[in-house]
């Protein structure tokens, strides 16, 4: 039968089983030849960075493959023993970090203390604890080279003995130390008490000399420290002795027991014939006809007292009976005239807030004079006392008298204060009737 006759032979071979192939585009493309394997980065950081060569391709074997499959969990505990080794890595570089950010600090703390601290001041207190054994003397008599309060020192020793950081570097700083510098800190060591007991058995009798102390310390050089010398046990001794710390330096005993010291028996106790003295009548005599001669020269000055108020009140404009019955003084300037009418005035520079019984701002130019830059008192015996209380000093008679100090002022004064010049005149027959 020919193949036209059966019609449906004919549609069977008209149509193709075969589909459409078409054209891959490049991202569609599968090397299916080269095997599957994960791409672990290098940062190890865990098994969700797992990438294959291919972003479109899983690793996800089939049932059919059981290579695929066994290459896969060999992937798996590859991720899974990379990741462990990720964590220890970076907690043990976290812990090297950790530490050598400690040991950066203590090394800066370290280098700050040490600062403070220089190396004359570690032999100052090393040389001082080991003589005497207790740092609050230390603190009370040591001089470092700057202030260092008690607990500042505690640290200090605390960190010598158990700081292995600052002792190695205190250490390494006092042996570069120059030898004079290291020399004269270890001169400086206080002394103890068995040093003071073998130099109060040296009496004060015997005067002794630096051949004396450099024999006592070559037969003592096990008790004596080792920057000790003669001179310096000389010296100490020398303290010693003026504070009556020596052996025969002895001080009579005070009566003990019921009987208490009083006055009377102070005054017993004592010599008189130390203090008595034998009359030199001669001498007595002298003194007679000095005493005589300066009397008569203070009676020949009181004499010349009106011809010299003449002569001073043309030069100064101001004449005694100018002042009248309630004046007691006058400070006379080159333009003001300020009269005392009191025994006690202030003088100064007046403000708003600030009043003063003279006013110098009137005289001339008196920015540079304080606000309260004194006061002028007359006292009981009449005498006339400046007392300066500005930061300005004040010339009395070309004296100087400085903030807090005190002068005395005669008649005829000169004051002179910062650029103003006056002169201090007294009423004396109106000072002389307060008295």
């Amino acid at each position: 039968m020919s193949t036209n006759d059966n019609p449906e032979s004919a549609m069977h071979r008209r149509h193709s089983s075969r589909s459409i192939k078409r054209k891959k585009f490049d991202d569609e493309l599968v090397e299916s030849s080269l095997p599957l394997k994960p791409n672990i980065r290098k940062s190890f950081e865990g098994p969700e960075e797992m990438e294959t060569s291919s972003p479109h391709v899983e690793v996800t074997p089939t049932a059919e493959d059981p290579a695929d499959k066994r290459m896969h969990r060999q992937a798996q505990e590859l991720v899974r023993k990379t990741s462990v080794g990720s964590g220890s890595l970076t907690g043990d570089k976290k812990t090297v970090k950790k530490k050598k950010i400690k040991k950066t600090r203590q090394a800066f703390a370290a280098a700050k203390d040490m600062g403070r601290w220089k190396p004359t001041d570690d032999i100052l207190l090393i040389d001082a604890v080991m003589q005497v054994q207790d740092l609050t003397q230390v603190h009370l008599a040591v001089k470092f080279s700057c202030f260092f309060s008690l607990e500042e020192i505690q640290e200090r020793w605390y960190a010598l003995l158990y700081d292995p950081v600052i002792s190695g570097l205190a250490k390494q700083a006092m042996k570069s130390l120059p030898q004079e510098l290291a020399r004269a800190a270890h001169a400086k060591a206080l002394y103890s008490k068995n040093e003071e007991k073998i130099l109060a058995k040296i009496f004060t009798s015997s005067q002794p000399t630096v051949e004396t102390f450099q024999t006592v310390l070559n037969q003592n050089i096990s008790v004596f420290h080792h920057g000790r010398t003669a001179e310096l046990l000389k010296r100490h001794w020398e303290l010693m002795k003026k504070y009556q710390l020596i052996e025969d330096q002895t001080v009579q005993p005070l009566p003990q027991g019921d009987h208490i010291l009083n006055f009377s028996d102070a005054e017993d106790m004592l010599d008189d014939q130390e203090i008595l003295q034998q009359r030199d009548d001669a001498i007595a005599h002298e003194l007679k006809i000095a005493d005589r001669k300066q009397k008569h020269e203070i009676k020949k000055l009181e004499e010349e007292i009106p011809r010299w108020e003449l002569l001073v009140s043309s030069v100064t404009g101001v004449a005694k009976q100018e002042m009248d019955q309630h004046t007691i003084a006058v400070l006379r300037g080159r333009l003001v005239r300020y009269l005392m009418r009191s025994r006690e005035i202030t003088f100064g520079r007046s403000t708003e807030y600030l009043t003063v019984d003279i006013d110098l701002s009137l005289e001339g130019p008196a920015y540079k004079i304080s606000r309260q830059q004194g006061t002028i008192k007359m006292k009981n015996n009449g005498d006339f006392i400046i007392t300066n209380e500005g930061k300005r000093p004040i010339y009395v008679d070309g004296k100087v008298v400085m903030k807090g100090g005190r002068a005395k002022l005669q008649h005829d004064s000169v004051l002179e204060i910062a650029l103003l010049r006056f002169v201090f005149l007294v009423n004396e027959r109106l000072a002389s009737s307060m008295k």
